[in-house]
Parts: structure tokens; C-alpha cells; sequence
């Protein structure tokens, strides 16, 4: 089933320390926005993706959709003060029913099977979200005083792709603003409805890229694929 994709791309990357943008940096010469775009362009299943970016750097992100030749971009919208209004922005910006994905722009390495899983399981649970199994041990703490260790077979690292049919995120973001609620992802907007959430084990590759180390990741990864063809 077709998708469309909403990537909220308007933050500033602080803990990146790049000064800009961090969808701006490079992996291999190519933006990391570029690299996250492709996936989606190169999916016949997506129908549009809709930016919700920053309004200071509209002109580069057209700029970059020229330059790389991204035809599947349907709405650049403008982002908010936070995530969660980014996402929003670019919810009021769908015309269609059907199954729309909430996607980390700084997320480069997505693969096409997570994505795959994710609308299937929208289109029967209504909400699906990935996510991976935690490996570390977690340990709850008051300060520096560990009160509690976690049983971590139940726990899960959340990412995205979060899918949804297009109606439940809408009725959760109108919910979260009449309430002046602000969750940690969409997928807990969608919890307080309440709706179900389903989970789909996605991959460690999929990683978010945050803080200068994870750019180390990220360059290992993609030598890693490279290995691999």
C-alpha cells in the first residue's frame, strides 16, 4: 500500500556542535539529508514526503532537492518550537487517507523492509512503531543512587519510522494540543487516544544522529554495507 512519509527536518542540532543544521553534514560527500531522502525517493510504494523545516533554511533545502534530483517532496512546511509542532505542521499539510510515516531526517540508514512492516501493521493496528530489544542492563537511580534494576526483556529502544493511518495521528496531535500535552514521540500521543501501538523489531543500524561520535557510527555502517554487496 502507498505511504507518504512527513520527515521533521527544523532543528538546530545542538548536541552536534555543527553550527547549523546537522541534516547539512556530509556522509561520503552527500548531506545526510540526501542519504535519508533517497530511501524514501527510491520507494515506489511512497507516494510524497512532506519537510517540516526550518524557515531560515528553506532556500538551501530547495537548494539540495534541486542539486540531487528529489522529486517526491510534495510540501516543505514550516517547523515549530518543538518536534512534536514540527510534526503536526506537516499533518495538517496531508490531503489524503490512508498511511502516513513519521521519520527522523537525521535517521539516514532506514531500510526499505522496516519500512514495508511498518505499513502493514498500520493498515491492521492503526499505530505501529520499530524498535529493538534493549541489551544493557538498566538501572533506575535518585540522583547517583540506583533504587531499582529494570527487567529488560520487556524494554525496548524505540526509533523511527512511526506509521499510522492518517485520521489516528491527526485526532492524536488535535488531542496533545487541546491538552497542552508534549510527548516524547508521536507514538505516545497515539497511546493517550487511547489506541493500541504496535512494535516491530527494526534494526541497529538505524541509528539517530545526535552528537559527533555517532558520525563515526554512521561512516562505520555504511562501510560495513558496502562489504556486504
Amino acid at each position: 500500500m502507498a505511504y507518504q512519509v512527513i520527515l521533521p527536518a527544523a532543528g538546530q542540532g545542538k548536541r552536534m556542535g555543527a553550527g547549523r543544521n546537522k541534516l547539512f553534514l556530509t556522509l561520503e560527500n552527500t548531506p545526510v539529508l540526501i542519504h535519508t531522502l533517497r530511501v524514501f525517493e527510491q520507494d515506489p510504494e511512497c507516494a510524497g514526503i512532506i519537510l517540516s523545516i526550518h524557515k531560515d533554511d528553506e532556500e538551501t533545502f530547495k537548494g539540495l532537492l534541486k542539486e540531487y534530483h528529489i522529486q517526491k517532496v510534495t510540501d516543505l512546511v514550516h517547523g515549530g518550537k518543538e518536534r512534536q509542532d514540527s510534526v503536526y505542521n506537516g499533518v495538517k499539510a496531508i490531503r489524503t487517507d490512508g498511511i502516513v510515516l513519521v521519520h527522523d531526517a537525521a535517521r539516514p540508514f532506514v531500510t526499505l523492509d522496516t519500512i514495508h512492516q511498518l505499513v502493514k501493521a498500520a493498515e491492521i493496528d492503526g499505530a505501529a512503531i520499530a524498535g529493538v530489544p534493549v541489551k544493557d542492563t538498566i538501572k533506575k537511580a535518585k540522583g547517583l543512587l540506583v533504587t531499582e534494576t529494570i527487567e529488560r526483556s520487556s524494554l525496548w529502544a524505540v526509533q523511527t519510522p512511526q506509521a499510522f493511518l492518517v485520521s489516528v495521528l491527526r485526532k492524536a496531535h488535535e488531542k496533545a494540543t487541546e491538552d497542552q500535552f508534549t510527548g516524547t514521540d508521536d507514538s505516545s500521543l497515539v497511546e493517550r487516544l487511547p489506541h493500541k501501538v504496535v512494535i516491530i523489531e527494526g534494526d541497529y543500524d538505524n541509528i539517530k544522529l545526535t552528537t559527533p561520535e555517532d558520525i563515526y557510527f554512521a561512516e562505520a555502517i555504511i562501510k560495513k554495507r558496502k562489504s556486504l554487496r
